[in-house]
């Protein structure tokens, strides 16, 4: 049986808004690159939406990674808030390995 959260045409519904460029450079290791994706797709979503919310925890998570810890506990604390007054889960590194799993051919 076909698992219900899966797409034909793409990824797994959930992780559909991670975009696949940055999901790539992260687990092919190149954190800086993924983190730039990230900013610029969280640039292009108006502030404090579930979309911004989302990509902006997701850039603290790869700030933090890469030793940018003030830089992405602010990141955390911003989207974090957004996130719980929305309701919506709290992406974690864990949905952007697999947004690359799900995207690689």
């Amino acid at each position: 049986m076909a698992d219900a959260d899966l797409n034909a045409d793409g990824p797994p519904e959930r992780l559909a808004w991670i975009p696949a460029d940055a999901a790539r450079a992260f687990v092919d290791g190149d954190e800086h690159h993924a983190r730039t994706l990230l900013a610029r797709a969280r640039d292009a979503e108006a502030p404090g939406s579930l979309a911004w919310a989302r990509l902006e925890r997701l850039y603290g998570l790869v700030s933090i990674h890469v030793l940018r810890e003030v830089e992405g506990t602010f990141a955390l604390e911003r989207s974090d808030a957004a996130l719980l007054a929305l309701g919506a889960e709290l992406p974690t590194l864990d949905d952007l390995e697999a947004r690359a799993g799900a995207a690689s051919p």
